[in-house]
């Protein structure tokens, strides 16, 4: 990349002396490092799916016990974001940064070597409280390191697209690994790509100096058990349904303690999550957005896969490669959105990705045990592939280009958090939707699952026409992204 680096916080002489490339960085290197991390970071998410059912076979987990392979990961990681991303502000985002992805990588080569279901499970702890450490952070890095605005929306629309496409990517990853080496693999590649994201990142990430400011604890307190306890009421909900007790109790702990948190933040000096940051209305629409979109997207890749391998019998692999449409859309839109957003502004972008992604869910309403891969399902991935591309893609820009540096991991850190508590309230939503329409549908095995995945995709094409109705509050033209 030929864009000049600046960055926006001052290194001192001392940082400079311990930290020798901090005065020179490398654009492009850094650039690498960051979205390196932040792919691995969501592969995990999926790249574990298609090996779950030789997990269970090796380590002998019960089926209610294997979803927590998904779980610890997803509750920890989703918990700890917002303290994850004020903590980098105040302590140093370079150290939480490669702490983040260091504990990452060690906990990858446990989960590698686990010889038990127990020993697993902790790893994947381990993995979570890693990448809540290095998500938040990396975002911010990118966005106070690359201070000219048109540089900044290139990386934001690259970050997005890793975050995006790596959904799709990890599950054909996934099915390689698993098909060709051994589950294991999926934990053991984390490996060598982390350790060279921390050997490169002590090297050649800018040091930034710490913010003079005490940690909000009771906003942390409140924050990280009010998140992880709404997160894991979404997960209940999805395994136990709505309205029994392991659903009912942590999803109203987890209210309290979130409206306790916001009673906090509206008093506190320095808070854990500023709220103003709501104040700018593009913002605040992104960050809806936000939390909309991965509700109605996540539920493609969780059915499809289903329905790809138990309907139409395909492998693993095969059916991390009927993804590929998907991921080569979202990366052609991502591409582009450096260019069609300071053009044409945030609102109609995000109306076309809202407006393809309910297309594609519509379509995928019509599938039938009897439905091919081509060419209804060829059709609904181009749908959305193109729709998250141009839904999604712009909202890092909108929420990070006009942020205060000071507060960039905690804008960061409220994204991603809403992103995560977004797909797991949207999975648990979609999920006992699916189960009911199963139940109700009749007919043949496959016949109940066909009906029930269509009813679950009416419901997600419903969520993508929320995610429409806000991208009409977006103001055009663009103060999110004008240079200042």
């Amino acid at each position: 990349m030929s864009t000049a680096l600046t960055s926006n916080n001052a290194v001192s002489s001392t940082s400079a002396a311990t930290v020798p490339r901090a005065r020179q960085p490398r654009p492009g290197l850094v650039l690498a490092i960051l979205l390196t991390c932040q792919l691995m970071i969501v592969l995990d998410i999926t790249v574990m799916n298609v090996a779950l059912p030789r997990i269970q076979s090796e380590l002998h987990f019960t089926p209610a016990g294997l979803s927590w392979v998904m779980n610890a990961y997803t509750l920890v990681f989703g918990g700890l974001l917002l303290l994850g991303g004020r903590a980098g502000d105040l302590l140093g985002r370079r150290a939480l940064f490669i702490a983040g992805a260091a504990l990452f990588t060690l906990a990858s080569l446990a989960g590698g070597l686990a010889p038990s279901a127990t020993w697993l499970l902790i790893a994947r702890i381990g993995q979570g409280l890693g990448a809540a450490m290095a998500a938040p952070n990396t975002l911010a890095l990118l966005t106070t390191t690359f201070a000219d605005p048109k540089a900044r929306m290139r990386v934001l629309a690259l970050f997005s697209g890793m975050s995006s496409a790596g959904f799709a990517i990890g599950l054909i990853v996934g099915g390689l690994l698993t098909q060709w080496l051994s589950w294991r693999s999926v934990l053991f590649i984390n490996v060598p790509s982390g350790l060279l994201v921390v050997l490169l990142a002590l090297r050649y990430l800018p040091a930034a100096q710490r913010q003079p400011a005490r940690l909000d604890l009771p906003g942390a307190l409140t924050a990280t058990t009010g998140v992880a306890a709404l997160v894991y009421g979404f997960i209940s909900a999805a395994a136990h349904g709505w309205g029994t007790t392991e659903t009912d109790i942590p999803l109203a702990a987890g209210a309290v303690l979130i409206a306790a948190f916001l009673a906090i933040e509206s008093r506190v000096a320095q808070p854990l999550l500023p709220l103003r940051l709501f104040a700018d209305r593009n913002r605040a629409a992104a960050y809806a957005s936000m939390f909309l979109a991965p509700m109605a997207g996540m539920s493609m890749f969780f059915f499809l896969t289903q329905f790809l391998q138990d309907v139409l019998g395909l492998s693993a692999l095969a059916t991390g490669f009927a993804f590929l449409p998907t991921a080569v859309l979202m990366f052609t839109m991502i591409r582009a959105i450096p260019r069609l957003l300071p053009r044409f502004g945030p609102r109609p972008l995000t109306m076309t990705g809202a407006a393809s992604m309910v297309a594609g869910l519509v379509l995928l309403t019509r599938l039938t045990p009897d439905t091919g891969y081509f060419p209804l399902l060829f059709l609904a991935m181009l749908f959305m592939g193109c729709g998250i591309g141009l839904a999604v893609a712009p909202l890092s820009v909108i929420i990070m280009s006009n942020v205060e540096p000071h507060e960039a991991g905690a804008a960061g850190g409220a994204m991603q958090t809403l992103q995560q508590t977004g797909a797991a309230l949207g999975l648990a939503i979609l999920v006992t939707v699916f189960g009911s329409a199963a139940r109700g549908a009749g007919g043949s095995p496959q016949h109940a699952l066909v009906g029930g995945m269509t009813t679950a995709f009416a419901a997600a094409a419903g969520i993508a026409a929320l995610t429409f109705a806000v991208a009409l509050i977006f103001r055009n033209p663009r103060p999110a992204v004008r240079t200042r």
